[in-house]
């Protein structure tokens, strides 16, 4: 693992990452570009299998990404995610320990409550918070 200073540059050598392609202040793509086939597939493929577990991380990493950006990005993010634990493991020789299902919902409540009480405001619903 010595090979790869941090993490993100073992994620980037193993074309799971967006490109950053821009001109003129435009976004013009955001597809992965390609990389070593074997890797790759290999770690899609075990994202598959991991989006599928219950009640584990990467499934709720998975269901959180995929409403906003659609199934195949959102695996890659798993992808990306399972190398980067890969990374962590070898280098620092810890054992695997799952963030658990409810890792996205332990942040600041009160931001997810206004987040929410302005989206039910602007879909009509006038919502008082006591």
């Amino acid at each position: 693992m010595s090979r790869f200073p941090t993490a993100a540059h073992l994620v980037s050598w193993a074309a799971l990452c967006p490109r950053n392609d821009k001109s003129a202040g435009k976004r013009r793509t955001t597809r992965v570009r390609k990389g070593p086939n074997w890797l790759k597939t290999t770690l899609v493929t075990a994202a598959w299998a991991a989006a599928r577990m219950k009640d584990c991380y990467l499934q709720a990493q998975f269901l959180r990404i995929k409403a906003r950006r659609g199934a195949k990005k959102a695996i890659l993010a798993v992808a990306a995610s399972m190398l980067t634990v890969a990374f962590y493991i070898l280098r620092e020789g810890v054992p695997y320990r799952d963030l658990g299902v409810l890792h996205f919902q332990r942040g600041d409540r009160t931001k997810a409550i206004r987040r929410l009480v302005r989206r039910l405001n602007d879909l009509g619903c006038q919502v008082q918070v006591a």
